[in-house]
């Protein structure tokens, strides 16, 4: 097997903050084709750098196997967050030390994408179709990245029967937890403008603070729900109340807020949208919804069983199936075949020196090969 290892420093040595183009892309691309891959580039976005529409850069790469054979896809992504301040080494210079490999991205999620690499090289063209659905824009708007992906691949005739996401859904030890699902997202920004005045003369002004306070008392008293057998209750957050009002003798002419909404599958983004508009406007306010994903669930079935048993196997321990956590591009992957995430411990992931237990990725590497292996045998993939 490849040395998942030298794979995962040579990612991490190519910066990739989101949105990830260039080098980093290269690399891979330098690993996949001499196993086999035919490999496709691309970018999309046009606006301009540090910009939600600035140019993103995604990767397609297919190894075909016999005609008719089942296809098992494997995604993820190469950018990552910004490092900030106060690391111990370079994080872009990947460092070994002791049982654990340094820098940013270790973790979330080019590790993960090494495993997978040193993977494919143990599984024989001829067991089926392996593709890899790559992009630079998970952690930032997702935009221009899988969504931009998964149009290519339907132009293309691609259609995967299974996918398996890499994202780092271990907690406490590997194999410890594998997401079948997801919440849905929603961030909602409220306005309520008003009549700037003097505070000794309210009668020439309209506050608009008491109905923002009033929008978001009522929000925050609202119950959801209370959870269903796959998910945990849906929670609202305050995330930000803006007044910018620096005098302290000045009624202000505007006030803003936001809120965020994870949400299981007893709603949809436009049922809580609705309602989160409809408050607002009750108290004089306006509402502007952004959705970000639907909940899914893949069912447990035949998929997650093949999953589960091989993590145990590798790791002994037995897997819980959960669906929680943010979001991820299994939103949008969800809609092209049945699709489950698992990957290392998440405990350092966005954090300052970030780093994956160099064991693991060994581990990793042979859990997704016989994943695959299994995948690509698997009579059914009705789940």
């Amino acid at each position: 097997m490849l040395d998942p290892l030298d794979l995962a420093k040579r990612l991490i040595a190519a910066p990739s903050v989101t949105p990830a183009t260039g080098a980093v892309f290269a690399e891979l691309e330098a690993m996949l084709a001499p196993l086999g891959f035919a490999v496709h580039r691309f970018a999309r976005g046009e606006g301009p750098e540090g910009s939600e529409e600035a140019p993103v850069e995604n990767l397609f790469a297919v190894r075909a196997g016999p005609p008719g054979s089942k296809h098992f896809a494997f995604a993820g992504h190469l950018d990552v967050v910004p490092p900030g301040e106060g690391w111990a080494s370079d994080p872009f210079e990947p460092l070994v030390r002791g049982e654990l490999l340094h820098g940013r991205g270790a973790v979330d999620m080019k590790g993960a994408i090494a495993a997978m690499v040193a993977a494919v090289a143990e599984v024989p063209a001829e067991t089926g179709t392996i593709s890899f659905i790559i992009t630079g824009d998970e952690e930032g708007p997702a935009l221009h990245g899988t969504r931009a992906l998964i149009d290519y691949m339907a132009a293309e005739g691609h259609q995967p029967d299974l996918c398996l996401v890499g994202e780092p859904t271990s907690v406490n030890r590997l194999g410890d937890m594998v997401k079948i699902g997801r919440r849905g997202s929603v961030n909602i920004f409220i306005d309520v403008a008003g009549t700037q005045g003097h505070v000794a003369y309210p009668h020439l002004a309209d506050n608009p603070l008491p109905k923002l306070v009033a929008i978001l008392a009522e929000l925050d008293a609202l119950t959801l729900d209370t959870g269903t057998k796959w998910f945990q209750p849906s929670n609202l957050e305050i995330t930000d109340i803006n007044v910018g009002n620096r005098a302290h003798n000045v009624i202000p002419a505007a006030g803003a807020a936001r809120i965020s909404i994870r949400f299981n599958d007893l709603h949809t983004g436009k049922s809580l949208s609705d309602r989160v508009c409809a408050i607002a406007e009750k108290h004089g306010g306006r509402a502007r919804p952004v959705i970000s994903g639907e909940p899914f669930l893949t069912e447990p079935g035949v998929f997650s069983k093949l999953v589960s048993a091989v993590v145990e196997a590798e790791t002994g321990v037995a897997p819980e199936l959960s669906t929680t956590g943010g979001t991820s591009d299994a939103r949008f992957l969800r809609a092209v075949c049945p699709v489950i995430e698992f990957g290392l411990c998440n405990a350092t992931m966005h954090k300052r020196d970030e780093a994956v237990a160099i064991p693991d990725l060994a581990v990793l590497a042979r859990i997704y090969a016989r994943i695959a292996l299994g995948g690509l045998a698997l009579q059914t993939t009705e789940e």
